[in-house]
C-alpha cells in the first residue's frame, strides 16, 4: 500500500475567543448581544449606557462576572420593558456559552427561559382580541 497520496494532519492550535454572541427575544423584541471581555461597559444601539437597567445587568451580577465583560448589543422592535427582557435572554445565552458551568445557576433564576407569551391576535366580528361590541337585549 502507498502513503504518497496521504497528506498528515497538523493539530491546529486551539485559539481563546475573546467574544461571545446570544440571541434575545420577547414579543416582538429582537436583541443580538455580543459579550468582550472588559471593563463592564454597556454599550446599546451605538450608545453607551452611564447607568444600565438592573434588568439586564442581573445575570452578570448572578453569576460575578459583571465587571468581566463589556456588552455590546443591537436591540429593535417591541417596547422598553420587551427590549430589556431581550437584552437579559441574549447576556443570559451569551454567558452560557463563555462558561457551561454557569448554566444551572442562570436556569435557576430562570434567565435561560424565553417567555412565550406574545400579544392574542384580533378576531373577527369582535373589537380586539376578545373584546366584543356592547350586547343590546332589544
Amino acid at each position: 500500500m502507498s502513503t504518497q497520496g496521504k497528506k498528515t494532519i497538523k493539530p491546529q492550535e486551539i485559539k481563546k475567543k475573546s467574544s461571545w454572541y446570544g440571541l434575545g427575544r420577547r414579543k416582538t423584541a429582537i436583541a443580538k448581544v455580543q459579550l468582550v471581555k472588559g471593563s463592564g461597559k454597556f454599550i446599546i444601539n451605538e450608545r453607551e449606557i452611564a447607568t444600565p437597567s438592573r434588568v439586564y445587568t442581573e445575570p452578570l451580577k448572578i453569576t460575578g462576572k459583571d465587571k468581566n465583560f463589556d456588552v455590546y448589543a443591537k436591540v429593535y422592535g417591541g417596547g422598553i420593558a420587551a427590549q430589556l427582557e431581550a437584552i437579559r435572554l441574549g447576556i443570559s445565552r451569551a454567558l452560557d456559552k463563555f462558561d457551561p458551568e454557569l448554566h444551572k445557576t442562570l436556569k435557576i433564576e430562570g434567565f435561560l427561559t424565553r417567555d412565550p407569551r406574545m400579544k392574542e391576535r384580533k378576531k373577527p366580528g369582535l373589537k380586539g382580541a376578545r373584546r366584543a361590541p356592547q350586547w343590546q337585549k332589544r
